[in-house]
């Protein structure tokens, strides 16, 4: 039977949705159309219409029926993000969170999985490649269900002492709802980004199709932009468990060549080299199946750099860390994970000395947005008058955390004619394709 689930959208002091056709409140018996706007009480209550509510529950009347929301950030401190107004269909759930109210969106799975991967990517790419995604994003949500009804809440997701703080980020955010519509889950727009035949083929083509590993559990499909040209495994990103389906590949043809990039030297020359892989590539018409207008902004993702002067780093550290590290002394990578990027940094200051992880907290640590990934090298420049680098230039390795399926590669992939299937099982070796209903 298809899974229904509960998709956070936006929170805020105040919400403002339009509402086209009629929507039924079972809780109050009131019936809705056109704009409404829902604010939080200082009792922290939801006040709608002149009363107060413990919680709204829009139902639908009709299979038309569909909301616009305002205001709704997307990309979430990274370098894209931005507002827009978004549509959507399903039911429309108003609750208190904490401080903020809470709009939830009520809907099928199959109905979810037309907007991810609309979302995600161009809703015009190529048929196998949107085929590939439904699957995986069908088995992430699927997993993350089942994983959270099985186990409650996901374990802690942060080791920290004065000197070192190793740290996660993963869905225990969400405990009012299955996923949120953000980079932090899937990217879910509603309808708002246009539904191709494609991408309705696609979905329908697969329903209910999940991958699973050699225990029959749904796999907990990763994916990201682009690896770099090797992928990352699981544990090097979030907590300490290993998946048989998300380990290291070179991301070409030949599966097994490529060196061991948990050695520092390896590491160096991997990334400072533009080695072959399917997500190396420039070609436009490739791009623009896996990146969305804001992406396409972004096209150094294969190899890149960042630069900043003494002080900028010293600024932009404090500034995300919250700690003083005074001038910056170096920047040391202690760990690497498979695809070269750093599980374990040292950031060493005149003032203070901290090992800083995973990933995403070193990629948080050293960008006002995101770095693109934490595989990269670090070049100091000539010494300022106090005897520090003047200068730090980070050379980098692809767009994301690097695990699971990588777009940019498995859009190449489908480019040369390759099934769905193939993709999937170069990217989750080991893995099996079964029906989850």
């Amino acid at each position: 039977m298809e899974p229904e689930i509960n998709v956070g959208i936006v929170s805020g002091s105040e919400l403002r949705l339009v509402l086209h056709h009629v929507y039924h409140c079972a809780s109050t018996g009131i019936h809705a159309e056109g704009p409404q706007t829902f604010s939080l009480t200082p009792g922290g209550k939801i006040a709608w219409l002149g009363i107060e509510h413990d919680v709204v529950d829009l139902q639908p009347t009709a299979r038309d029926c569909t909301f616009d929301v305002a205001d709704v950030t997307i990309g979430v401190n990274f370098h894209w993000e931005r507002r827009e107004t978004q549509k959507f269909t399903g039911a429309a759930k108003i609750i208190v969170e904490g401080d903020k109210i809470t709009l939830v969106n009520h809907l099928p799975l199959e109905d979810y999985l037309m907007s991810v991967i609309s979302s995600e990517m161009s809703a015009t790419a190529n048929e196998e490649f949107l085929k590939a995604h439904a699957v995986i994003s069908r088995s992430w949500i699927m997993a993350q269900i089942l994983n959270r009804d099985e186990k409650g809440m996901s374990t802690p997701s942060c080791h920290a002492t004065d000197h070192e703080i190793i740290r996660w980020y993963d869905r225990e955010d969400h405990a009012n709802f299955d996923v949120c519509a953000d980079d932090h889950c899937q990217r879910y727009q509603g309808i708002t980004r246009q539904t191709t035949p494609t991408v309705r083929t696609a979905v329908e083509a697969t329903r209910g199709l999940v991958l699973t590993d050699e225990n029959g559990a749904v796999c907990d499909a990763r994916f990201s932009k682009c690896c770099g040209g090797v992928f990352e495994e699981f544990e090097n990103c979030w907590e300490p468990v290993h998946h048989s389906y998300l380990t290291v590949r070179h991301d070409d043809d030949d599966e097994q060549a490529y060196p061991d990039l948990r050695i520092e030297e390896n590491a160096r020359k991997w990334i400072l080299s533009r080695p072959e892989a399917y997500c190396n590539t420039d070609d436009g018409d490739i791009l623009g199946q896996v990146l969305n207008n804001y992406d396409l902004e972004t096209r150094d993702f294969y190899r890149w750099h960042v630069e900043y002067t003494q002080q900028e780093l010293a600024a932009l550290i404090k500034e995300r860390s919250k700690i003083d590290f005074g001038g910056i002394v170096s920047l040391e990578a202690l760990e690497r994970g498979t695809s070269g990027r750093i599980v374990r940094l040292r950031i060493t200051g005149t003032k203070h000395t901290m090992v800083i992880g995973k990933e995403l907290e070193i990629r948080r640590t050293l960008s006002p947005s995101h770095l693109y990934s934490s595989a990269f090298v670090v070049e100091a420049g000539q010494p300022d008058a106090d005897g520090l680098p003047g200068r730090f230039t980070l050379l980098g390795a692809g767009w994301g955390h690097g695990v699971g399926l990588c777009q940019i590669g498995a859009a190449v992939m489908s480019a040369k004619g390759r099934k769905f299937d193939e993709i999937l099982f170069h990217y989750f070796p080991g893995a099996t394709l079964s029906h989850a209903y």
